[in-house]
Order: C-alpha cells, then structure tokens, then sequence
C-alpha cells in the first residue's frame, strides 16, 4: 500500500501501522520534498512503530539528494527497522520538477546506486579522487522503479527489485516483465518484481474511472502514448504544464480541476479503458482475480496506490482488507 507522507508525522505512522495491523505486506512512502513531510523521517518513524510490515521508499532520487546522503539516510532507516527495509530509486518526477531541475539519466542513475551500495556495504568509494567510506553500515536492498525499455534493462541489470510503472494491464506487463529479464540475463537471480497500479474496490467503473483521468494524462505526458495505445487507450498528449493542475497533473492539489483539464484530452472511454485494463479498479472478486493473474505473470508483489496525494488511503486500505484480502 502507498501512503504518503501528506499529513502531520503522528498520523502518517498511525496509517501505516493501520496497514501491518489488517494484514499488508509491505508500505511504501513516496519522496518528494516540497510535496511531503521528509519521507526518511517518517519512514524511521513508522519503522518504530511496527513489528511486521515492510517499509519502502517510492522513490527516491540521487538528483536531490547527493548518493551519500541518501546511503547515510537508507542506513539510519535500516537500523531501525532491522531487514524490513527497501530504498526504492528512479530518475526523479515531483521530486525535481518543482525546482527546476532535471530528472536524472539512465547513466546518473546507474553511478548513483552503485556509489550508494557500496557505501552501505561498507565500500571505499573515490568522490572525484576523494576515498571515503561510510561508518557503521547497513546492508539495504536497492529497487528501481522504471517504466521505458531502458530503465527496465537497467534495472535488470543492477536492481535487487524492480517497481514496474506498466500497471497490470497484461499486454504491457509482459512487454516490460521481458525487458526486465533481458537486463538480467547475465545474472544469477533476477531483480524481485513490484507491480505499481492504480486501486478502487467499486460497483461502478464507469463512474470511477473519470477520476483516473490525470494519471493517465501523465502517463501520456511522459511518452507513454504507445505504451497506452499497446493496451488499447487511446488519448492526447496535453500540454506541460497543463492548466490547473499543479504542481503537476499526477500530484494535483485540486483534483477536481484536474479531472476537469484533462477532459480535451482524455475521453470518459478512454478513462474506463485505463480502469479496466491498467488499474485494479472493480468489485473486490474482480480485484482478486486479476492479482492472481499478476501473480501468475511472474509478478512477486503488488503496489497498490489510491488516487490523491494529498489524503491517506483509509478508505482503499480498508476496502481491500476487508473484501479482496480474504479472497486471495
């Protein structure tokens, strides 16, 4: 489940042990320093208030923060919540966005988790000709969170986890579950594999499904017209920014006028498509079916994400505990 640090640190941490307590897996932050509380804060936070769960960051950046930090950070978070930790890492979104900077490439991004691997194996690493080590580390498993060909190779490649952003929508989830390997193919054991998708136990798609209309803008604004198109959605790119939705249409803070922005370029059925072939948007034995279906595609773990980014996930959290969990 995705919780975001969007409210005051004490209730962060009570959703969060909200979630070990109705049986999740795992929670997963998300990082971005304008949007957010200070994702390595509240997840040290929450690591001191549970026993069972484990605790993600979705994701982090070496855009933001120099690779040593985020090792010294990832180390303190591992400290407390002892081999139940994850540090997620990708190219940078909101994170870099707001303050004009750019997200990081494949090469930048593959530097940066290398420096902060070794540093948390307790590794020497040359900073510009500068040796130095990390005291005191703390073995943390190392994920990438990728979308297009290359980043999901990279991840394949170097990842102990990859976060795949395809959704479930079986078509591309294959695509990307492929590429995944290609990466992977000079290595012993493949990277363990996350599915990201959008979630909503509901009666009526139809309904629901408008509100999905700026995740898939984004989507479209990132280069993923072919990817939705693959899946049989098809929409207009709208333009960046975009009218009425900031910081950005995926983490809007009015999300009514997002909905209501996106409408020229994302049609009601193009919405319900994106619902139903991408998004685990449907009654709670529909849900259940199609997580057995990711499972059976090779899937190890699925991220479930409520739409908002501003509220925390109570009503998603409950709604699956209470009618998909006991099917599954």
């Amino acid at each position: 489940m995705r919780i975001p640090p969007c409210a005051p640190v004490t209730e962060v941490v009570a959703a969060a042990a909200e979630a070990e307590r109705l049986g999740f897996d795992e929670v997963w932050l998300p990082d971005s320093q304008l949007l957010w509380r200070d994702v390595f804060t509240v997840a040290a936070t929450a690591a001191a208030a549970t026993s069972r769960v484990t605790l993600g960051i979705a994701v982090s950046t070496v855009v933001t923060r120099h690779p040593s930090v985020v090792a010294s950070a990832a180390r303190t978070v591992g400290e407390v919540a002892l081999d139940r930790f994850v540090l997620g890492l990708g190219v940078g979104n909101s994170s870099v966005v707001p303050v004009g900077l750019r997200a990081s490439t494949g090469s930048e991004l593959r530097s940066g988790l290398a420096t902060i691997r070794a540093l948390l194996a307790g590794e020497e690493v040359d900073f510009g000709g500068v040796r130095s080590r990390m005291r005191d580390p703390v073995p943390v498993p190392l994920h990438v969170a990728a979308s297009g060909p290359r980043n999901l190779r990279l991840a394949g490649e170097i990842a102990d986890g990859v976060i795949l952003l395809s959704g479930v929508s079986p078509r591309t989830l294959a695509a990307a579950t492929s590429t995944v390997r290609e990466g992977a193919a000079g290595r012993g054991t493949p990277p363990r594999t996350t599915v990201s998708a959008y979630c909503k136990v509901t009666d009526d798609v139809e309904r629901d499904a408008r509100e999905l209309k700026p995740v898939c803008a984004g989507i479209a604004q990132n280069g993923g017209v072919s990817f939705l198109a693959l899946a049989g959605v098809h929409v207009d790119v709208p333009p960046i920014p975009l009218p009425g939705a900031y910081p950005d249409v995926v983490h809007a803070e009015d999300w009514a006028a997002a909905v209501a922005a996106c409408g020229p370029y994302i049609s009601d059925e193009a919405a319900v498509a994106f619902a139903r072939e991408f998004c685990l948007f449907g009654s709670g034995e529909e849900i259940a079916h199609r997580l057995e279906a990711v499972r059976a595609a090779g899937a190890d773990a699925v991220f479930l994400q409520h739409v908002g980014s501003y509220d925390l996930p109570y009503p998603l959290l409950n709604d699956v505990a209470g009618k998909v969990l006991p099917l599954l």
